[in-house]
């Protein structure tokens, strides 16, 4: 485990670790690759940048922990900040969630956790207050994402474990596993995670973090209509 990841002002209320996996870059965002052609990877990396920067933003966040398999990305994001968890190799999102769960518990002894999505490209640190603070009053507990299909954060108090069934149709495994669904006014940075083209331009209208905005301004190149969908 490399990195510093922990903030030194603490905030009333729950604090919370936070677990962010990031998949490899060379397998990240393949739908988009005909938005990004070759730089795709970069564009996850941006992604993935601008999402933890905004996490480590957050002032009920005490810790970033990145679990990830690329050593590009755990480069990059221990930069900015994030501890960062040596993931084992194409075991998946969710083992590597319990991968992440396990290392932060001994780090963050009476702390909630938090597992976060790594493509929210639009993220605001207060939205993500927010829904933290709404979070804090359950044992689990989960917000889904803009579809109202998947998941985008799930969340356990002290002496909850985050138990994550991410992937595909996330919402229902996830209420069928107890977890509280978060209804949370004003959070959709939060909910729009980038899969596609679409979720781009969704995400875009929200306000991207500064380094996505600058690669997709580098891949529309000058003269280009800002307005358009990536395609």
């Amino acid at each position: 485990m490399t990195g510093r990841g922990e903030r030194g002002e603490r905030t009333r209320g729950t604090r919370w670790s936070l677990i962010v996996p990031v998949k490899h870059l060379a397998r990240a965002k393949s739908r988009l690759a005909r938005a990004t052609g070759p730089r795709r990877a970069e564009l996850a990396l941006a992604i993935a940048c601008d999402t933890v920067a905004a996490v480590l933003e957050c002032p009920t966040v005490e810790r970033v922990l990145v679990v990830t398999d690329d050593p590009r990305a755990g480069a990059a994001l221990e930069g900015l900040g994030a501890l960062v968890v040596a993931g084992e190799p194409g075991t998946g999102l969710n083992p590597a969630l319990e991968h992440g769960e396990s290392a932060a518990g001994p780090l963050a002894p009476g702390t909630g956790l938090c597992a976060l999505s790594a493509d929210l490209p639009a993220l605001r640190p207060a939205e993500l207050a927010t829904v933290l603070r709404a979070a804090q009053r359950y044992g689990r507990s989960f917000l889904p994402d803009s579809p109202g299909v998947g998941t985008t954060l799930l969340a356990a108090t002290a002496g909850s474990c985050l138990l994550p069934a991410f992937e595909g149709a996330s919402r229902a495994r996830h209420l069928r596993s107890g977890a509280r669904e978060l209804r949370v006014a004003g959070a959709g940075s939060v909910r729009r995670d980038v899969d596609t083209p679409q979720d781009l331009w969704d995400a875009r209208e929200l306000g991207l973090g500064p380094r996505t905005r600058r690669l997709l301004a580098e891949l529309e190149g000058p003269g280009h209509d800002s307005a358009r969908v990536p395609s």
